[in-house]
């Protein structure tokens, strides 16, 4: 995971949360940074500039993440 990864805005628009099919928010993590669904508090890992979208790669945000992911500008 790179320290910071920047994704095209046009293609961070087209994304979407494999599981509610929602938007997704580019933010920062102890991680790195990563893709979050604020509706159902997963967080989707970005590999190598990857977005991985997948069910079983995600992580349950905690709810000190939440608070900080959701106060966080939107990244483009």
């Amino acid at each position: 995971m790179s320290e910071h990864t920047t994704l095209d805005a046009t293609l961070l628009s087209l994304l979407a949360c494999p599981q509610d099919k929602g938007p997704l928010l580019l933010v920062r993590a102890t991680e790195g940074t990563v893709l979050y669904n604020p509706r159902l508090r997963r967080v989707y890992p970005i590999d190598n500039g990857i977005p991985v979208l997948l069910i079983d790669e995600a992580r349950d945000a905690t709810d000190a993440e939440h608070t900080d992911f959701v106060a966080q500008p939107v990244e483009n």
